[in-house]
């Protein structure tokens, strides 16, 4: 994914969903479309299950504009969040 959205939040009273949820419901309200995958550093994700439909680890997390992936990158920092639409790569090409 080349072209998204970058998402600070750091937040300590907030989960991950919860995060992601703000992240999500800003994309949509800006973009006018839901976002389809959401890039976070590794240490954020409690617990990574195998993504069977393209054999990536990621979660799925059902925000306010539907269900997205959440997938670790080394490249993105903590409480930061790279949202945008599947398809493209991402900020480190993987």
């Amino acid at each position: 994914m080349n072209i998204g959205m970058l998402w600070f939040d750091n937040d300590p009273k907030l989960g991950l969903d919860a995060k992601i949820d703000r992240a999500a419901s800003y994309y949509y309200d800006k973009y006018g479309k839901p976002p389809t995958v959401c890039f976070v550093h590794p240490s954020m994700i409690p617990e990574i299950k195998s993504d069977n439909k393209n054999g990536a680890d990621s979660i799925t997390v059902n925000a306010r504009s539907g269900g997205l992936a959440v997938r670790p990158n080394q490249s993105v920092l903590p409480n930061h969040f790279w949202i945008g639409v599947n398809g493209i790569k991402s900020p480190s090409g993987s």
